[in-house]
C-alpha cells in the first residue's frame, strides 16, 4: 500500500469518529424511543383489560356494598325507630333527610379535595369515616341523636362515592360501558344483605345489633384497600409524573403487558378543582342539565326505594288479593298505628324487588354501546314515569311485585347511565369537583324524596306518585338537549 492510500484511508477512519461523536448512538440503530411521548391515556388503552381491572373491579365495586347498605338500611329499620320512639310520619322522613344534608354537604368538599389532594386519600378517609359514625348509630341513646350521627353517615358515605371517578380513571374506554353498569351487583347485593341481616337479626336482637354487623363490610374493605393505586390520571395533572410511571408500570406487570415506547409526557393542571371549569362556556349548559339529572335520579331511585317500604309497613296497596294482615290500615280512626313492623312477606317483596336492580344489566350495557349515553336516559327516565304511575292500579301482590320490580330496574339502570356519563364528560382536572357537584344535587332529590314518599303517601298514593313521574319526563326532556355523547370517547385530562 503506497503512502497515499493510507494517507486517505487515515482520513477515512478520523471523518467517520468526528460524525460518531457528533450523531447520538440511538440515532445510529434508528431507535427514535427516547424522542417518542405518551399520555395516560395512551398507556391505559396500551395496557388494556387484565388482572389488575379485575381487583379493581372486585374491591371499588365492593364499595357500592357499603354505600347500599348504608341507605337501604333507612328503608329497613324505620318501623323498628319509629316504634321505639314514638315517631310521626314527618320525624321518620327526616332521619333519610339528614342523611342525604350530610351527603350534599360534604359531596362538593370531597370532589374539591380529590381533585387538589388525590382521590385515593378522599375513599379511604369515607370509609373510616362512615364505618365509625355508623357503629356508633347503633349506640344512639335517642332520636336527635340517631339522626346527627347518621348525617355524619352521609358525609362518609358522600366521600366513599369518589371512588367511581378512581375507578373509571383506570378502564379502558371501549371497556367502560360494560364493567361500569356490572357494579349494579355490588350495589345489589349491598341491598339484599342488609334485607337479610333485617330479616334475620331484627326479631331476635332488634335493629341495633343489625346495624353493628352491618358495620363489617367496611372494616374488610379499609384493609383491602391498600391494594388499590392512586389516580394516575390526578398523578399526571398534579405534576407528579414519575408516580404516574411507577404506578401504570405495576398495573402492565399485573396485566403482563407493557407500557407504550418512549417517556410519559403531559403538561401538569395549574388549576385542579375550580368550579369555573364546570361553568365555562365548555361545560356550561352540560353542568346545568347534568345538575337537575342528578336530582331527578336519586329523587326516583330512592323514591322507589321508601315508597314501597312505606306501601308495605302501612298497608296501603290496592290488591285484590290481600290477606288478613294487608287489610288494615296504617291510620285508623285518626289514630295513629306505631308499631306495624315488616312480615316475612314484605321482606319477601323487598329481596325480589332489589334483584330488578341487575336483572336488566344486559339491557344497560346494550343501550350503552348501541344508542350511546344520551339517548339511554331518554329511554330510561320516559319508562321509569310510566311505571311509577302503574304503581297505582289495583292488581294482586304478584303483580305489584313485578311492577316494583321493573320499577327498580329503570331507576337502578338510570342512576348507572348517569354516573358513567358524568366521569366521561369533565376533563381530570375537574371529574372529581364535577362528580362532587353532581351528587349534592342528587342528595337534594334524596332529601325531598322521603317527604313525598312516606308522608304524602299516607294521604293519597297518587298524589305521592305523581311528582316522581313528572320530574322523570322533564329529566328525559332534558337529557335530549345535553350537547355532548361521550360513548367510545378518550376521557379528557384538561378541558
Amino acid at each position: 500500500m503506497d503512502d497515499g492510500m493510507k494517507t486517505q484511508l487515515v482520513s477515512a477512519i478520523q471523518l467517520q469518529e468526528v460524525e460518531l461523536q457528533e450523531k447520538p448512538a440511538d440515532k445510529l440503530h434508528g431507535d427514535d424511543n427516547q424522542d417518542e411521548t405518551y399520555t395516560v391515556e395512551d398507556a391505559v388503552e396500551t395496557i388494556g383489560f387484565g388482572r389488575f381491572h379485575i381487583l379493581l373491579f372486585v374491591i371499588m365495586g365492593s364499595t357500592s356494598i357499603v354505600e347500599a347498605m348504608e341507605i337501604m338500611l333507612l328503608a329497613v329499620i324505620s318501623p323498628e325507630i319509629r316504634c321505639e320512639w314514638r315517631l310521626e310520619d314527618w320525624q321518620v322522613a327526616l332521619v333519610s333527610t339528614m342523611v342525604f344534608l350530610g351527603f350534599m354537604l360534604c359531596g362538593v368538599l370531597g370532589g374539591y379535595i380529590a381533585d387538589q389532594y388525590g382521590r385515593w386519600k378522599v375513599v379511604f378517609g369515607g370509609f373510616a369515616w362512615s364505618s365509625y359514625f355508623s357503629l356508633l348509630t347503633s349506640f344512639a341513646p335517642s332520636y336527635g341523636w340517631f339522626i346527627f350521627l347518621r348525617s355524619m353517615v352521609g358525609c362518609g358515605v358522600a366521600l366513599v362515592s369518589q371512588g367511581f371517578v378512581l375507578k373509571t380513571e383506570f378502564i379502558p374506554a371501549k371497556y367502560r360501558a360494560y364493567l361500569l353498569p356490572l357494579a349494579s351487583i355490588f350495589w345489589m347485593t349491598g341491598s339484599m344483605l342488609i334485607i337479610v341481616l333485617g330479616m334475620l337479626v331484627v326479631p331476635l336482637v332488634g335493629w341495633r345489633w343489625m346495624i353493628r354487623i352491618s358495620v363489617a363490610p367496611s372494616i374488610i374493605l379499609i384493609f383491602l384497600f391498600k391494594f388499590i393505586p392512586e389516580s394516575a390520571r390526578y398523578n399526571v395533572s398534579a405534576g407528579n409524573i414519575q408516580a404516574a410511571v411507577n404506578t401504570l408500570k405495576k398495573i402492565a406487570d399485573m396485566n403482563r403487558s407493557s407500557l407504550p415506547p418512549g417517556r410519559l409526557e403531559e403538561p401538569p393542571v395549574k388549576e385542579r378543582g375550580s368550579w369555573k371549569i364546570l361553568l365555562s362556556s365548555a361545560y356550561r349548559r352540560t353542568s346545568i342539565l347534568l345538575w337537575f339529572s342528578w336530582f331527578v335520579a336519586s329523587f326516583g331511585y330512592y323514591g322507589s326505594v321508601l315508597g314501597s317500604s312505606e306501601l308495605l309497613e302501612k298497608n296501603l296497596l290496592c290488591v285484590t288479593d290481600a290477606d288478613k294482615e294487608h287489610q288494615v290500615r296504617h291510620r285508623e280512626d285518626d289514630k295513629l298505628c306505631y308499631c306495624i313492623p315488616f312480615g316475612p312477606d314484605d321482606y319477601r317483596t323487598l329481596l325480589i324487588s332489589c334483584l330488578g336492580e341487575v336483572a336488566l344489566i344486559p339491557l344497560n350495557i346494550c343501550l350503552l354501546n348501541v344508542v350511546g349515553r344520551k339517548m339511554s336516559l331518554m329511554v330510561l327516565q320516559t319508562l321509569a314515569a310510566m311505571f311509577f304511575m302503574l304503581l297505582n292500579i289495583c292488581t294482586t301482590m304478584f303483580g305489584f311485585t313485578v311492577l316494583l320490580f321493573l320499577l327498580r330496574s329503570l331507576v337502578s339502570m338510570n342512576f348507572n347511565v348517569v354516573y358513567i356519563y358524568t366521569a366521561e364528560v369533565y376533563p381530570t382536572a375537574a371529574r372529581s369537583l364535577g362528580m362532587g357537584f353532581c351528587t349534592s344535587f342528587s342528595r337534594i332529590g334524596g332529601m325531598i324524596a322521603p317527604f313525598i314518599a312516606q308522608v304524602l303517601m299516607s294521604y293519597s298514593v297518587i298524589l305521592a306518585l305523581s311528582p316522581f313521574a313528572v320530574v322523570s319526563i322533564l329529566c328525559a326532556l332534558g337529557s335530549f338537549l345535553l350537547p355532548i355523547e361521550t360513548k367510545g370517547r378518550a376521557l379528557l385530562q384538561n378541558s
